[in-house]
């Protein structure tokens, strides 16, 4: 039996699989109001989700689509190399444009204190009139760890998370959206089968099945694997048997509920934390919203989106 046919959709010199989970649909909505804008965007979720698929994602949507998107790997570089890799995207007199191509961040949470110091120097920081020496580009963040406890336990800048987190989408894992896998199924073996110039498999229902019912630690990623090893072996049925017989993780339902409860519990505590900053600063200020965004040292776009996040209405000025 066929895979059901993937919906695709391009994404610079890539391709976008058009999602079906209601999750990832949530997503893909808040992407086309904010794509357009200048606004940083933070990237979470587990390793091999598709943060990097989603920043280019982000980019081919932006206004900078034709210029590049440039990706530095926070893991391995240090202050020199960092303000070398920005060299061409630091702001200089001659620029006009509010941003200019698109700077990925990949694992911001890796760069130690030096380079936190430094990237927060170049950011720009709201202002209408950006600074020079500013990053002029797009600035898209990923990490798979939760920035807030790294903030909390002093091992990233607040400041720093402030500035990159405009907006804040969370990349559900892949064992949290099975019906997106049909379609990823389709795609990864088309493109898999050309690039190896091999003919295309055709998976039968059960393995689709198997596929679907998998916990997919290394998510996307690790998905990708797999298929890409089918259309090499031309043996569906091996391949999945050495899957079926790996030591699986425990599925979310079978985690502890206080295990869950926790992370739960610590991303409430965060939302409300990020909460009562804001509305602090609202009151120092009258609130000013534009002397809030300052203090917060977050743009204001940044904070008329947060605002409306965490539901604060106009009439609550009053």
């Amino acid at each position: 039996m066929t895979t059901s046919s993937a919906r695709l959709m391009p994404v610079g010199s890539g391709t976008w699989v058009v999602p079906v989970s209601q999750s990832m649909k949530a997503i893909e909505k808040i992407v086309a109001e904010i794509a357009r804008t200048d606004i940083p965007i933070l990237l979470m979720g587990e390793s091999g989700a598709g943060k990097e698929v989603l920043a280019r994602r982000i980019h081919g949507l932006s206004e900078n689509c034709d210029s590049p998107l440039a990706k530095i790997t926070c893991a391995s570089t240090d202050v020199d190399k960092l303000m070398a890799q920005l060299a061409g995207h630091l702001r200089t007199a001659a620029d006009r444009k509010p941003a200019q191509g698109t700077l990925l961040f990949d694992e911001v949470s890796d760069l130690d204190s030096a380079c936190q110091a430094r990237l927060l120097h170049v950011l720009p920081d709201g202002d209408s009139i950006p600074a020079l020496g500013t990053i002029s580009s797009r600035v898209i963040s990923s990490t798979t760890r939760e920035l807030e406890e790294e903030v909390r336990a002093g091992r990233f800048r607040s400041e720093l998370y402030y500035r990159i987190n405009g907006v804040c989408l969370r990349l559900p894992p892949l064992r949290d959206r099975s019906e997106d896998i049909p379609a990823l199924v389709e795609f990864l073996l088309a493109k898999h089968a050309s690039q190896l110039g091999r003919r295309q498999p055709t998976l039968r229902q059960e393995s689709l099945t198997t596929l679907m019912g998998y916990v997919w630690p290394g998510n996307i990623r690790e998905l990708e694997n797999v298929l890409r090893k089918i259309v090499v072996l031309g043996d569906e049925q091996l391949v999945l048997s050495e899957l079926q017989l790996a030591p699986l993780p425990q599925k979310p339902e079978a985690l502890t509920a206080r295990t869950y409860s926790l992370k739960a519990a610590a991303r409430a505590a965060s939302r409300e934390a990020e909460r009562e900053l804001i509305m602090e600063a609202l009151a120092r200020t009258r609130w000013n919203r534009k002397r809030a965004a300052r203090e917060l040292q977050i743009s204001y776009k940044s904070l008329l989106y947060k605002l409306k996040q965490i539901g604060v209405e106009e009439n609550e000025a009053n």
